[in-house]
């Protein structure tokens, strides 16, 4: 303030121009690095988001079972393809691949796929540890040796609380191993799908009774008409 000039009103409004521009200059920096600061944390917050969901996704499937079966059987289809062919040519009464799908080899293998989805995403997105034991259950899926899945839902389980502020599991509760998560039969999800569609049939012929029907009363509606004209 010491340096400016009161003399005029010309030199006056100079100062308090500039003092103006200085403020305006000033106040659009600042709301920039506001902009730009807060573009980053959304898009920070998205990338935490996104990799949170698939992780947790990762951990239903490999982890979401407590009972039953919990190794995951690294059988392919070419295999049981392989092996039905060996028990035919041997003579044998092997059984087919349908067959094999009735005794439950089918969920199984629906169910190794599932696990081998949910493996490469914790190998994209998951820690330094969870990528470790990912790889090593995909390797020993490959070896055709069973995968134990225990340790990486352990992994998973407590990286998705700390991420979300939760409490830490309990040191003293035994929590079960867990396993994949069971899948549904092909035949239920077809027989619901034909369900479906034929109620939707059915709502299709019913929409047409309701369309005669209107078509009808409006028909006998302007026979009215014309015949109380005529009288």
């Amino acid at each position: 303030m010491r340096g400016l000039d009161f003399s005029s009103w010309n030199t006056v409004l100079s100062s308090l121009l500039g003092l103006l521009l200085f403020s305006l200059v000033v106040v659009g920096v600042r709301l920039l690095f506001m902009q730009v600061i807060q573009r980053r944390r959304e898009r920070e917050n998205r990338q935490i988001n996104e990799r949170l969901k698939t992780l947790i996704a990762a951990y239903k499937t490999l982890g979401g079972s407590f009972t039953g079966e919990l190794d995951v059987d690294p059988t392919h289809l070419r295999e049981l393809r392989r092996r039905a062919r060996e028990a035919a040519d041997a003579g044998e009464a092997g059984p087919s691949t349908t067959e094999a799908g009735d005794d439950g080899s089918d969920r199984r293998r629906r169910i190794r796929d599932a696990v081998e989805a949910a493996l490469s995403d914790v190998v994209l997105l998951g820690t330094e540890e969870q990528v470790r034991l990912a790889a090593q259950a995909a390797s020993d899926m490959v070896a055709g040796r069973p995968v134990r899945l225990s340790a990486l839902v352990v992994s998973l389980r407590d990286f998705i609380r700390k991420a979300l502020d939760l409490d830490p599991v309990p040191g003293d509760l035994a929590i079960p191993d867990q396993g994949p998560l069971r899948t549904e039969g092909g035949s239920k999800k077809g027989g619901g799908d034909a369900g479906a569609r034929g109620r939707g049939g059915g709502g299709g012929g019913a929409g047409g009774g309701m369309g005669a029907g209107m078509g009808a009363g409006m028909s006998m509606g302007r026979m009215g008409g014309t015949a109380s004209r005529d009288d």
